[in-house]
């Protein structure tokens, strides 16, 4: 499941809501080396994530990037402003000398999405032609067509836009990362923002796959740990591609909560469409939507005021106006930046292990990239922590999306989401609060 395809860029200059997180994520132990016995573990794991191990024989060649994006399929819309922080990652490592002396390769490629067999072409053709990195894909159900054939080759896999739990504890020889936060972390972040309304009778609807499910699931745990006793929170999950949701919808009547959550895509405007006829919508409960569903695209057809007050969460981070428009320069066609900061982030730190690694093999770049993210000496750019690399210190990069400080399972040990609200017109409004959450709640 990646983030919504709805999702909002960042406004600038909007007003920002720090919440502390409630269960934490992994805590920001020392050991700055993969695989330290201190570092942190994954945020709400159980399991220990397997760990890159060096290959022992170093090499110098060219690094490789290939990438796993979508130019087709369902998500094609995703592809250019994902493409676009590749490139321009690229660029700025190229100008700033490269990897090892030498200049970085892009061999592009489409994912497709999980109805054809394309990623696994696209992933053939990148193995074969010696790629040590692939950034993608953006949906974890791509991921999981390649993720074994990729990780299994000693490659690193590095997706910018992957948020299912599955990964966190997936055995993949510790080779694959991502710049996406977790859903266990949405999960806080919603169950907060649920509480800091006053919540305390729940209803959690929730589409039957793992996305939903998961979602549903770390949220109800969330809630427990908040205090709301678990007789007073309702799980339903249900078939999104169901002819009907007025039985659910009815058992939420019944249950008559105070406040909703609806963990779905499109077919939430069909739920919350029901929920308003039978007198349980936005207009009477607490309604709360996930990136899933909290988009303009919800609204449109409805009735005016239909979603007005209409609360929910989206991993969401502030990019900066200079970082929009090396993106714009890039591409002149962009119309949004969905992902591209992770993207761009992606290629860095894996350009970045390289040369902490001095070696462009895949397995001894995986070895260093959760290490390149903490405990070192803070750095932005890649010229930057290169310099500090080159006197033989250790980096701390933070990324144009914020401080990234990856847990043993090769993610964000915390997470930063936007809290947007539909207005009468039936519109996300222009004020948007943060809740961060894991190990920087």
């Amino acid at each position: 499941m990646t983030r919504s395809m709805w999702r909002v860029a960042a406004l600038a200059g909007v007003a920002s809501l720090v919440l502390a997180g409630c269960g934490g994520g992994g805590d920001a132990g020392s050991g700055g080396e993969a695989g330290g016995s201190e570092a942190p573990s994954a945020a709400g794991a159980d399991c220990t994530p397997p760990q890159a191990q060096a290959t022992g024989t170093p090499s110098t060649a060219p690094l490789k990037i290939g990438s796993l994006l979508p130019e087709t399929g369902s998500l094609a819309f995703l592809g250019p402003p994902e493409f676009a922080g590749v490139e321009v990652a690229l660029k700025e490592i190229n100008d700033a000398g490269g990897v090892l002396g030498n200049p970085v390769q892009h061999l592009r490629g489409d994912s497709g999405d999980d109805t054809t067999d394309i990623a696994n072409q696209t992933v053939d053709r990148h193995l074969a032609a010696g790629s040590q990195v692939i950034v993608g894909a953006a949906a974890s159900g791509v991921s999981k067509l390649v993720i074994d054939k990729v990780t299994g080759a000693g490659v690193v896999q590095f997706s910018p836009a992957n948020t299912s739990d599955e990964f966190t504890c997936w055995q993949d020889r510790g080779l694959y990362f991502r710049t996406a936060p977790p859903d266990v972390l949405q999960a806080q972040a919603l169950a907060q923002l649920i509480t800091a309304d006053g919540g305390q009778r729940v209803s959690i609807m929730a589409r039957n796959d793992p996305y939903g499910a998961g979602l549903a699931d770390n949220t109800e745990q969330n809630l427990v740990s908040a205090g709301i006793p678990q007789d007073q929170i309702q799980k339903i999950i249900y078939d999104p591609n169901a002819a009907s949701f007025n039985p659910e919808i009815d058992q939420v009547a019944q249950f008559n909560p105070d406040s909703i959550a609806v963990i779905g895509f499109d077919e939430s405007k069909r739920i919350i469409t029901r929920m308003n006829e039978v007198q349980i919508g936005p207009a009477q409960k607490r309604l709360y939507g996930t990136d899933g569903n909290m988009g303009n695209a919800l609204g449109e057809g409805l009735p005016p005021g239909l979603l007005n007050g209409m609360k929910g969460t989206t991993p969401l981070t502030e990019l900066s106006g200079d970082f929009e428009q090396r993106l714009r320069a890039e591409d002149p066609a962009l119309t949004d930046v969905n992902y591209a900061g992770e993207s761009y982030d992606a290629v860095v730190v894996s350009a970045l292990a390289a040369e902490a690694a001095k070696s462009t093999n895949g397995a001894d770049i995986g070895t260093q990239i959760n290490a390149v993210t903490k405990e070192g000496e803070k750095c932005t750019t890649f010229a930057a922590c290169k310099a500090i690399l080159d006197r033989g210190g250790d980096v701390d990069y933070d990324g144009v999306t914020g401080t990234l400080d990856f847990t043993d399972a090769g993610e964000p040990g915390s997470g930063s989401y936007g809290v947007l609200t539909f207005t009468p017109q039936n519109e996300l409004s222009d004020d948007t609060t943060y809740i961060k959450v894991g190990a920087q709640g």
